[in-house]
């Protein structure tokens, strides 16, 4: 899958990993897993940590492109993208604007259903003038069940699963620890699905199975009981739906190179756009690289074609 990739052609390559978000522990672990595979291929790559290093290090030391490995604000929201453009140096994956708004969850739902396309039932609670007497009348709204998400977090920090009024209060306030935007979401009962893009192509979908309420941080990152299907175990047709629902969805949000579109499937077989994510994690327990093995496309095969997303801004 995909053509050859000449690992002399980037250069000197800085893969930038840490940060200072509240992902900065993921993104070390996805780093160094990218810097590992780099280095296997003869690229000439190098550890940059933002969070300890200024970003004029990159033009004194002569690098020629970035491979961004930063999870969550700061370094998938266009701040760095933007710093990048501003210091003519090639990045992976999406520009400014698509970064900014996958990373906003309200920003991308609103886009989602302008266009159409399929999105669960929501509301919004924002910081300056939410009020708790709403609680009761936001559950009915929602069918009493209800997803609460800071809408500039991922990793699933700071979000609950809610099945009361009181509950929901006590989750919206804990939720503005980490944004003062909060997303309410219908809660959909079924199966969770995620959709790696990789340079206009979709990969594989991904079911995943949890006996947390919800697929959480730990159910991400620690917990050995996840498991993830692929095959997702849909039906050609269905698997063809998805990924076209799922393409689109990226493209809406201007998003490019490679990421991940999350989405859940109904009791009727009707799937709901959850978010995008334009620096997926590559760790181990990573779902891009379990799609992308499934595609015949091993984890250093997938670290190149990455890398090779910013020659677009070469």
């Amino acid at each position: 899958m995909g053509k050859q990739i000449n690992p002399k052609q980037f250069g000197r390559v800085a893969v930038m990993l840490g940060g200072d978000s509240a992902e900065r522990a993921v993104s070390l672990s996805s780093g160094q897993a990218v810097l590992n595979a780099l280095l296997r291929q003869g690229v000439e790559a190098v550890a940059f940590d933002p969070a300890e290093r200024q970003l004029t290090d990159l033009i004194n030391e002569k690098f020629d492109r970035v491979l961004i490995m930063l999870h969550g604000r700061g370094g998938e929201d266009g701040a760095m993208q933007g710093a990048l453009q501003h210091l003519k140096i090639p990045y992976t994956g999406s520009g400014v604007l698509g970064s900014a708004l996958a990373m906003d969850k309200i920003h991308t739902k609103q886009i989602w259903q302008c266009l159409g396309l399929p999105t669960a039932k929501y509301r919004i609670a924002d910081k300056s003038d939410f009020e708790a007497g709403s609680c009761g009348a936001i559950m009915m709204e929602l069918g009493n069940e209800v997803m609460v998400k800071p809408a500039r977090e991922g990793s699933s920090i700071g979000m609950a699963r809610v099945t009361s009024a009181k509950q929901l209060e006590t989750a919206i306030q804990d939720a503005f620890k980490y944004d003062n935007q909060v997303l309410l979401e219908q809660f959909i009962d079924g199966p969770e699905f995620t959709v790696g893009v990789l340079q206009d192509r979709t990969l594989p979908s991904i079911r995943m199975s949890t006996p947390h309420t919800f697929y959480d941080y730990a159910a991400k990152y620690h917990d050995d009981t996840t498991v993830y299907h692929c095959p997702s175990g849909l039906s050609a047709d269905k698997e063809a739906e998805l990924a076209a629902i799922s393409l689109r969805a990226f493209n809406a949000l201007s998003c490019s190179g490679w990421g991940r579109i999350d989405v859940m499937q109904g009791s009727k077989g009707e799937f709901y756009l959850l978010e995008a994510n334009t620096v997926p994690g590559m760790t181990e327990k990573s779902l891009v690289p379990k799609a992308a093995m499934a595609a015949g496309l091993s984890f250093d095969a997938l670290t190149l074609e990455i890398l090779a997303t910013s020659l677009a801004l070469s």
